[in-house]
């Protein structure tokens, strides 16, 4: 049933759509778990509504990091120019590109991305790890390997490789998929499998592939035969896919689509009715099956809402209707033109299921974006209300190259130890940081592997940013070289 203009501005009358100012960040009254971009000092008691980035990246203006009883204290540098971490926490390198090797002898494929965790037999914790590999083979050192029967399209580069961390600590590495393009992030499934998101539409004949991209396609860590002979899941459209969760009650997924002009947008696919999840159960439903949308939001006023960029204060609520996409395959014209009145986004990157509902990010919004810039949203989309919630604002980085300010959020994960982690791949000094459910921010985890030069230097992004079932590692990539890390130590629960 279609959410009317008029449905939500009447709902949102009745539920309270006003800000409540707690510290320095507005939360929304009645969103519980509402979350913030500033990690609040204890006294602090200024209720202005930064919009300039200066109070909304965890810093105190001088670049120095802020600590008030959240996270887990100041960054120690690593004398091995890898991960900065608090005092009390270790790292673990699993792979790393060109250096460690697969099961068959090749080396550990690079640009490692987007990354889920499954418990595996006898103890072990099973890692399926994108590699983020465009074009053709040759441009790249160390493609995934095309192992026999696992291989979509030859030419391509891409891939995931499956990661099995023993109780003892060994590691094995092997290929789930081969001959995909550009994948990014994706997503786990309630069944224990992987979906893995093509950031890339090329179409066979260009960049000398063979056969189209732009799907996305099922990996089972468990079940290395289920992996063979790929199928590309065109049910869920033909675009430069980012991320996919499962609703597990409703059944829907939800995708994020990493484009402009003009900008992406995200979609949820209703599966056919009597359809019933499982593992391999994707590749009995024939390419059309279901229906795919696009969504169309609304402010409290029952007005259009054209981008997320629109929204400048934390605790926005959107009402969103659900368009129907008219050829999900594109073939003609690409799905996000397909058009007249949608609502987009810049850079839609991770998302994560948790709380009843999808976490989804914008890393940034620029000049392609017709509202406010700012470094970085994290909105959630509940889907018994059917509206979407702005949790997490950063504002303009006026330093990137600074340490202690935060810009560019893309993969994220839900915490179980209370809030949410994000991967930041922006501008300069990259990190993992934490956000409580109140609102404070706090860094985990600070690149140190300069891979430009001491004048100039350079830092990668974070990527793949991930629990274990057990709650007791974070896994995390540095995307270039392509680096698995393993992080232990002293976690605990957050307070709102």
């Amino acid at each position: 049933m279609s959410l009317t203009r008029r449905d939500f501005a009447s709902r949102s009358a009745v539920t309270g759509a006003g800000v409540a100012l707690a510290g320095t960040v507005g939360a929304l009254a009645t969103a519980p778990n509402a979350l913030a971009a500033s990690d609040t000092a204890a006294d602090d008691t200024d209720d202005t509504d930064d919009t300039d980035g200066a109070d909304l990246d965890g810093s105190d203006g001088t670049g120095a990091q802020r600590h008030s009883g959240v996270g887990y204290g100041p960054l120690v540098p690593d004398p091995e120019g890898i991960l900065a971490l608090p005092a009390g926490f270790t790292y673990t390198i699993l792979t790393y590109s060109g250096r460690t090797r697969l099961e068959s002898g090749e080396f550990t494929p690079g640009k490692h991305d987007g990354t889920a965790a499954f418990p595996g037999p006898r103890g072990t914790t099973l890692l399926v790890n994108n590699h983020e590999l465009k074009g053709p083979r040759a441009n790249w050192p160390h493609p995934v390997p095309l192992t026999e029967g696992l291989v979509y399209d030859p030419a391509a580069s891409g891939g995931c490789t499956v990661v099995e961390v023993r109780p003892d600590g060994r590691v094995a590495e092997w290929v789930g998929i081969a001959g995909t393009s550009t994948n990014c992030a994706g997503g786990s499934t309630p069944w224990g499998t992987w979906l893995t998101c093509e950031e890339n539409s090329d179409r066979a004949g260009v960049n000398g592939m063979t056969k189209d991209h732009g799907y996305v396609f099922e990996v089972d860590p468990c079940d290395r035969r289920a992996n063979r002979d790929p199928k590309p899941l065109k049910f869920f459209g033909r675009y430069d896919h980012e991320a996919v969760v499962i609703d597990p009650k409703r059944g829907h997924a939800y995708l994020t689509e990493d484009a402009s002009g003009p900008n992406g947008l995200f979609y949820r696919w209703t599966p056919p009715k009597g359809f019933t999840y499982g593992p391999r159960r994707f590749r009995s439903l024939a390419d059309d099956a279901g229906v795919l949308q696009a969504p169309k939001c609304y402010d409290s006023g029952g007005r259009f809402v054209d981008d997320l960029s629109r929204a400048t204060r934390i605790g926005t609520v959107y009402g969103v209707d659900w368009i129907d996409v008219p050829d999900r395959d594109a073939r003609t014209v690409a799905v996000r033109k397909q058009f007249d009145e949608i609502t987009r986004a810049r850079k839609l990157e991770g998302m994560w299921w948790g709380d009843g509902g999808a976490y989804i990010v914008s890393s940034y919004a620029r000049a392609e974006s017709p509202g406010a810039a700012h470094d970085g949203q994290v909105w959630f989309y509940d889907p018994k209300r059917r509206t979407l919630t702005l949790k997490v604002l950063l504002g303009v980085n006026p330093d990137p190259s600074a340490d202690g300010a935060l810009d560019g959020p893309d993969n994220i994960t839900v915490s179980p130890y209370g809030g949410i982690v994000l991967a930041e791949d922006g501008e300069g000094v990259q990190h993992l940081f934490g956000a409580t459910d109140s609102g404070r921010t706090y860094p985990i985890a600070r690149n140190d592997l300069n891979i430009g030069t001491e004048e100039e230097p350079e830092y990668s992004e974070f990527a793949g940013v991930t629990f274990s079932p057990d709650g007791k590692t974070l896994y995390a990539n540095i995307q270039t070289p392509g680096i698995l890390l393993a992080i232990t130590g002293p976690w605990k629960r957050h307070k709102r």
